[in-house]
């Protein structure tokens, strides 16, 4: 799923926790290679994707990250497969860091404060989508809207901004090209064309004033509209 996580830093104290049972329910998915209903896991696409996939978990051990479950091809279940993967000790060295992995690992790391965070979640070229997983909706939403990505889901990883087709998705910088859904994914497909019709004055100085009073009466009359609100 192309608007999956692939890091996740979690604060302080619930760091512990929060390992431990993602952990543990990674260990238990339910993996299948074939097309049908039941499994929480699939299979990659193709040789190479499944070889990355390995290389930048490999290069993350070698720069001293810990894998937590995972981290191997699973050919007893698929040609194609790998085991669902959770990593600590990332950094920015690693190409697991630095570039999209597309496979299923995920990298986590306690940070100190929501503002390491959010430094830490933007400090990358890429911007597809995130996550921010809090009881207080109200912080939280507050700190998605400084996160650059072109879709950020409160309390859930991707449903709410995927599932609706009124709102626009798409990333922001290397991620995706332009927006679909929404108005926006309708207008990338227009091309916008101004028509302007003069009436009254024109900007050039009426009544054989100089442009100094006349540009100075504009700059008056535009400072009275804006304070009236209007346009």
């Amino acid at each position: 799923l192309c608007v999956s996580m692939e890091r996740i830093f979690i604060v302080g104290a619930a760091y512990e926790p929060f390992k431990a049972a993602f952990v543990a329910r990674t260990k238990d998915m339910t993996l299948g290679a074939g097309i049908g209903w039941g499994a929480e896991m699939g299979s990659l696409i193709s040789s190479s994707q499944r070889d990355r996939v390995h290389e930048h978990v490999v290069n993350a051990v070698s720069h001293g990250a810990t894998v937590l479950t995972g981290g191997t091809p699973l050919p007893d279940v698929g040609p194609l497969m790998y085991a669902p993967t959770i990593i600590e000790g990332i950094t920015p060295a690693m190409a697991l860091c630095a570039d999209e992995t597309f496979g299923p690992v995920v990298a986590i790391t306690r940070v100190a404060s929501d503002e390491d965070a959010l430094a830490q979640a933007n400090d990358t070229e890429y911007g597809l989508n995130g996550a921010v997983l809090s009881r207080d909706v109200r912080a939280a939403r507050a700190l998605a809207a400084r996160i650059k990505a072109g879709t950020v889901n409160i309390n859930e990883g991707y449903a709410p901004a995927w599932g609706s087709v009124r709102a626009p998705m798409g990333g922001m910088g290397a991620s995706g090209l332009g927006r679909r859904h929404g108005d926006e994914g309708l207008l990338k497909y227009t091309e916008a064309q101004t028509i302007g019709t003069q009436r009254i004055l024109g900007w050039g100085p009426p009544f054989g004033w100089s442009d100094e009073r006349w540009g100075g009466t504009l700059v008056t009359a535009l400072g009275a509209m804006k304070r009236l609100g209007l346009k």
